[in-house]
């Protein structure tokens, strides 16, 4: 598609409606979504939409090319709006659009599909992913299901091709963190086809076909996962362990790398939605170092423990009583949280979400290279709720006295309580449902780890200081991303900081250390986050004094879904406004 007839294509999407600025709005956004789902047929499964549900995204270099031209083309006519002719919430809606685009933008000139995977996750995890919250209600969702099957081998491809291009350029996955890559791959590529994640969620959805269906629909499914899926797989798992791995670069980080320390400033600006550059994060992960570490003293004095930080540290990592003896009985201790908490939430929040959420192990497929927990958001109008994921891999590595800040980072009143709201969002841009800029919903979960002190969540002495290991965890992540991918540190360094600071086994270490290898950045989300929303919290407190409501305050910043961190300052700025008003 050339250039000036996609020109043309774009306005007839949406200029066909004239009107207020508003309107010009409203149609960009719609029009740009519709394109969103058509180009990624995932996105639309995660987001609810199985029109797409038969087929995989495009991913070949034309494709990328059409999709960044669009998105210029999106942005130009974005710009070209009167944004202060706007509605609050369209100022609102305009500037995250903005920030979106302009991001993906860059991120293709990057050229980031390079590397379309990161330690623990990637192209691959989102595939199996999205085929467990494919709706299988009737014959057509099943139908879909088989297809999209048969659609994988040229998605891995596509996805292949992308990291030759990497291997070519110099632009490759750091060495170090494959092997658990590769072991993943490899397990994706083996049977029972019984067992395979791309069929176990048609298999057990099959009972809803008429009985006259289910056994070809079971046939063909087992034929697409073991001639077409399993090969793909295996002959993917082959390029990774032969030809990609042992060509990957031996540095870490991406100051390393042609233009790294441009994109990595970049990459702190896109995870923070802050403007600092990555000297300034440096400086203030060590300054909240030295803080927690002195908060974490004064815990072990309050225990009696005498024979010093190091020694404590080792005691908590290894005596049993702190650590669960089954992976049943760590997901009934997880449940049991979860639940105390939801009954605790009516007195900290105005509105609860009406999606609930279950608790499960983090699956068998991912779990040795995953990290301890993470939410998977439920699919509005699908057949499952959130769930509040726990690894249960490695039962020795996952303290007792952590779960309770585990608990209330994914499930409530985290990541669950925050996604499953902007899910429910009426009267906006859908797009707005889904947006999720890291250092709003990670700094909110980690904010949500702190508000447990306040919910009465924290029950021990033990429990407060695995609150401090995981805020200290966080911490730590400002010192070691940017000291890897900025300051030329090593991963013995970034491991040792962890190690000499916080309870958290050697394994979980090591295994987030690489994570933030692979994924340059990212780990920089939470703390900025969650320190830019206590400082607001401060602002607020301090500006209306007694009536300042906690309730009113989480609803605020929860009210708008993701937004980044200029947003949530203007909005608490104008609930400041509003809430003097109201007492006049």
């Amino acid at each position: 598609m050339t250039r000036s007839f996609l020109s043309v294509f774009l306005v007839l999407c949406f200029h066909s409606v004239e009107g207020s600025e508003s309107d010009r709005l409203a149609s960009l956004l719609s029009a740009e979504w519709a394109d969103r789902l058509r180009e990624d047929p995932l996105e639309a499964t995660l987001a609810g939409h199985s029109e797409y549900d038969d087929r995989l995204p495009d991913l070949s270099p034309e494709a990328a090319k059409r999709r960044y031209e669009k998105n210029q083309e999106w942005l130009r006519q974005l710009q070209g709006i009167d944004r202060e002719g706007l509605s609050p919430q369209g100022r609102i809606s305009g500037a995250l659009f903005e920030f979106d685009l302009q991001s993906r933008l860059k991120r293709y000139e990057f050229g980031t599909a390079r590397i379309p995977f990161t330690s623990d996750t990637g192209f691959y995890s989102t595939l199996t992913y999205a085929f467990s919250r494919m709706p299988l209600r009737d014959q057509a969702g099943f139908e879909r299901y088989v297809e999209r099957l048969h659609a994988i081998p040229v998605y891995l491809m596509q996805n292949q091709d992308w990291m030759v291009r990497g291997l070519e350029s110099g632009f490759t996955m750091p060495r170090i963190v494959m092997v658990g890559v590769g072991e993943i791959l490899k397990g994706l590529g083996e049977g029972p086809v019984e067992a395979h994640p791309l069929y176990t969620p048609f298999a057990t959805q099959v009972h809803r076909l008429p009985d006259s269906k289910r056994a070809n629909f079971l046939r063909r499914a087992e034929v697409a996962v073991r001639d077409v899926v399993l090969p793909a797989f295996r002959s993917l798992a082959d390029f990774v362990s032969d030809d990609y791995t042992p060509k990957c670069r031996e540095s870490i980080g991406l100051s390393e790398l042609s233009e790294g320390k441009e994109y990595y400033r970049f990459l702190v600006s896109y995870f923070t939605t802050l403007d600092l550059e990555p000297e300034q994060v440096h400086e203030i992960g060590l300054a909240e170092v030295a803080r927690i570490r002195r908060e974490m003293e004064v815990v072990i004095e309050s225990i009696g423990y005498e024979n010093g930080f190091s020694q404590f540290l080792q005691f908590l990592r290894s005596d049993e009583q702190f650590y669960a003896s089954s992976a049943e009985e760590l997901l009934k201790e997880a449940s049991w949280l979860s639940k105390r908490i939801d009954g605790i939430l009516p007195a900290y929040f105005g509105r609860l979400p009406r999606m609930p959420y279950g608790v499960e192990a983090v699956p068998d497929h991912l779990a040795p290279n995953y990290t301890t927990g993470r939410y998977s958001p439920g699919v509005p109008g699908g057949d499952r709720g959130g769930y509040y994921w726990v690894n249960t891999y490695a039962l020795e590595k996952r303290p007792l006295y952590a779960l309770p800040a585990l608990t209330l980072h994914e499930a409530v009143p985290g990541h669950h309580l925050q996604i499953a709201l902007a899910q429910e969002i009426e009267g906006l841009p859908e797009f707005r449902q889904h947006f999720y800029p890291n250092a709003f919903g990670e700094g909110w979960a980690l904010y949500a780890e702190k508000l447990g002190k306040e919910m009465g969540v924290y029950r021990t002495a033990y429990e407060e200081f695995g609150r401090l290991t995981y805020e200290m965890w966080r911490a730590g992540r400002l010192v070691v991303d940017t000291g890897i991918h900025y300051l030329g540190w090593s991963r013995d360094q970034a491991v040792a900081l962890l190690v000499e600071n916080s309870a958290l086994s050697r394994h979980n270490i090591e295994t987030e250390i690489d994570r933030y290898i692979s994924w340059p950045g990212q780990a920089l989300s939470y703390k900025m986050g969650e320190l830019t929303i206590w400082r607001l919290r401060a602002e607020a407190e301090k500006a209306l004094g007694e009536r300042f409501d906690l309730r009113s305050f989480h609803d605020t910043i929860l009210k708008n879904g993701g937004v980044t961190m200029a947003v949530l300052e203007q909005q608490v700025a104008n609930y400041i406004k509003e809430s003097r008003a109201s007492e006049q």
